[in-house]
């Protein structure tokens, strides 16, 4: 593959590239992921920076009508925006269960629109294995906006939180036993939380559920660096748009302060350090499926485990020392060859 081309095309912000670009960083071929490192780290670029989005959702409470309609939104007052949406995967096929971009007929139509459909693959976390990956290439491929849709609100959605500028929580009209529902965690995290379907009949539900999140977002501790009034919640409508234009104000509001107070760059560089670990992380657990020694090395540790003639922690221990063993057994190989 040449990945010169490939990456010279989607910095020209050719959407065909973007998706093919996309595709090979998501393999799991090591051919692939060799020319994914080599492309990524040919299109970084620290001047160019899109605003990130998280969105997060219960199932059911609109999240797909609610980017369609936000993301059309946003085209049209010139901006490019890009659509990351994890999908459920299937757990024989891998790939994803339901299609999110065939929810979103405006915005897939708009040609200053991109939007990537990606299973989540078991990932924990309601993003994709290689999710922060395929901002970072769309960021390259000079769009303002990358909107990242989570599978949907679980223990670890807040995962997504990891690799954005903003986290944002779309809710449902109903207050009492949802307020109660939604994790802890995921309330402390977010920066917005929006009550989708506030038109028709359910207006005065979603205005009242809205109050009642403000009131529980008052009791959270308030998050460093924010400005007053944040996270904040507000109704908004899918359908009518009423309360779009309020949302994404506020949202740049936020991300103003953020820059403009440095929090901005402190938060990116912490989230690269742990994408960093991460992908060392992911790294030694490739390591201990394709190296034959190693595989072996890890196949009777667990046998003995399972017997009961070794207890787990013991096993672990000694596979680390097998691992960085053979670690300085090849530096010291390498240096010896010099």
């Amino acid at each position: 593959m040449d990945t010169d081309a490939l990456a010279t095309r989607l910095l020209d912000g050719d959407r065909r590239a973007l998706s093919r670009a996309i595709t090979l960083v998501e393999s799991a071929r090591a051919d692939h992921r060799a020319a994914a490192v080599k492309l990524l780290a040919r299109v970084a670029d620290p001047a160019r920076q899109a605003l990130r989005i998280g969105l997060s959702g219960t199932p059911g409470v609109g999240k797909s009508t609610f980017v369609d309609a936000f993301g059309t939104r946003l085209t049209g007052q010139g901006l490019r925006v890009a659509v990351l949406a994890v999908d459920p995967s299937s757990t024989r096929s891998g790939g994803s269960i339901l299609g999110d971009k065939t929810r979103m007929d405006r915005l897939a139509r708009d040609p200053a629109a991109f939007i990537r459909p990606s299973p989540s693959q078991t990932e924990l976390g309601g993003v994709a294995r290689r999710s922060r990956e395929a901002i970072a290439l769309c960021e390259a491929a000079g769009f303002d906006a990358v909107i990242v849709e989570t599978v949907g609100v679980g223990q670890s959605e807040t995962m997504v939180a990891r690799m954005t500028d903003l986290f944002v929580l779309l809710l449902a009209p109903g207050g009492g036993d949802e307020l109660q529902g939604v994790k802890r965690g995921i309330m402390e995290t977010a920066d917005l939380i929006l009550i989708n379907k506030a038109d028709g009949a359910l207006t005065a539900q979603a205005q009242a559920t809205r109050a009642d999140y403000a009131g529980a977002l008052r009791l959270l501790r308030r998050r460093d660096g924010d400005p007053d009034g944040f996270p904040k919640a507000l109704a908004v409508s899918a359908v009518s748009g009423d309360g779009l234009d309020t949302a994404w104000k506020e949202m740049q509001v936020l991300a103003a302060h953020r820059r403009d107070t440095g929090h901005w760059d402190r938060t990116r560089a912490a989230q690269n350090r742990h994408w960093f670990e991460d992908a060392v992380r992911q790294g030694v657990m490739r390591h201990l499926g394709s190296d034959p020694a190693t595989r072996d090395a890890m196949d009777a540790l667990g046998r003995a485990v399972a017997d009961g003639r070794t207890p787990p922690g013991a096993a672990a221990e000694q596979m680390l020392a097998t691992l960085l063993g053979s670690a300085r057994d090849r530096a010291a190989g390498g240096h010896g060859t010099g």
